[in-house]
């Protein structure tokens, strides 16, 4: 049986993280009292929402005269507890406008808990999804440089690459100006600038998650802008990664599923992308920003990852700063360097009208005239 927490255990390999702390540099570390009295003992008129590890709930400091979302990791979650690890000693270091502050933790008295600014306006999903009012385009465009100002601060700016590994609209906040702020970083890694990729078990979000990850199970810098490309083609479209098409002709068929970057490059490739703009705009936009948004969603999801941008690339892009990529009109198919313990063969995939698709034996949906490396275990 696992011992409980003491105070010191998460600072035993982070020294520079105490020295935070004596010098009153880094985040608080809070006591177990404070937090309870701050949110009503935690209860449920309290709960702003409940995730895959653990409960948030808002409290109000009054000590420091301010509003917090406060998280509170279920105990007996092992992967929870791992992530909160990964929280404290990632993001307590990062400092940056848009992403989400953490203003402290405590994991005394048997529970964890993390301590952040409070986000008024929740996260980017639920006005894209659930809100009854429609989130307008200059909101829109100024979350999408946010993001991307963001990611450029992880992967180039700070001292290491951190790759977040799920970039989604729930991990997107929004603060009272609508300013969009990253957060979650209970799955993000640390690499050192140039070393590439990192190995791990399977992170990230299906539908936000790079093909090639679940081949390889490398995250890297190309993945995290993977996610992002389809954050970008969510927010210029309103709609989610998987989007429903109804086929022509065939009202006694069902209606096809597909990924919504193959689904804008259809439009790319007809020459009508911002027919793909969310139809609740009703055309309020400027055409050459959503263009911009949705060619660099589609360059940052290019199905080879050796072509899509850097994140510094893609937000040169998006702020107007450099012309938009030249991309082929159909969506070009990716071939993966098989596992260790995988061995390939080399298939020519036709498509027809409006497209059929192949599932590759790791379950990637390809659709194209090329050849694609179909992996078998």
């Amino acid at each position: 049986m696992e011992r409980e927490l003491e105070e010191g255990d998460f600072f035993d390999d982070e020294p520079e993280m105490q020295d935070d702390f004596e010098k009153g540099t880094g985040p608080k570390l809070f006591r177990y009292g404070e937090l309870a009295i701050a949110t009503d003992d935690f209860s449920d008129d309290h709960k702003l929402g409940e995730g895959g590890f653990g409960s948030v709930y808002r409290g109000f400091l009054k000590e420091m005269n301010l509003d917090v979302a406060i998280k509170k990791v279920s105990k007996g979650s092992k992967q929870g507890r791992k992530e909160y690890a990964s929280e404290v000693s990632i993001i307590s270091r990062l400092r940056h406008r848009n992403l989400v502050q953490l203003i402290g933790w405590c994991h005394g008295g048997g529970e964890l808990l993390l301590v952040y600014e409070l986000m008024p306006n929740g996260s980017l999903d639920t006005h894209l999804y659930s809100g009854a009012a429609v989130l307008p385009w200059p909101l829109r465009h100024e979350i999408v440089l946010g993001l991307g100002s963001a990611l450029l601060y992880l992967h180039q700016d700070w001292e290491q690459c951190v790759l977040h590994r799920d970039i989604k609209p729930n991990n997107v906040m929004l603060d009272a100006s609508f300013h969009a702020k990253l957060g979650d970083f209970g799955l993000a890694r640390l690499v050192d600038h140039g070393r590439g990729s990192h190995t791990t078990v399977l992170a990230s979000t299906k539908g936000y998650m790079d093909p090639e990850c679940m081949t390889t199970g490398r995250a890297s810098a190309e993945s995290d802008v993977y996610s992002f490309g389809v954050v970008l083609l969510e927010i210029a479209c309103g709609r989610r990664p998987m989007v429903t098409v109804a086929r022509r002709g065939e009202e006694d068929r069902e209606d096809d599923v597909i990924h919504i970057v193959q689904w804008v490059w259809e439009f790319y490739g007809r020459g009508a992308i911002l027919d793909a703009a969310d139809a609740r705009l009703e055309g309020e936009f400027d055409a050459r920003e959503m263009e911009a948004v949705m060619v660099v969603g589609l360059w940052c999801a290019h199905p080879d990852r050796s072509l899509r941008p850097s994140i510094r690339q893609a937000v040169n892009v998006l702020r107007l700063e450099t012309p938009l990529p030249s991309l082929p009109a159909r969506m070009p198919v990716a071939t993966y360097m098989p596992p260790p313990d995988a061995f390939y063969y080399t298939s020519s995939v036709a498509t027809t009208g409006g497209g059929s698709s192949t599932i590759t034996g790791t379950g990637t949906t390809v659709s194209s005239t090329t050849e694609t490396s179909i992996l078998l275990k």
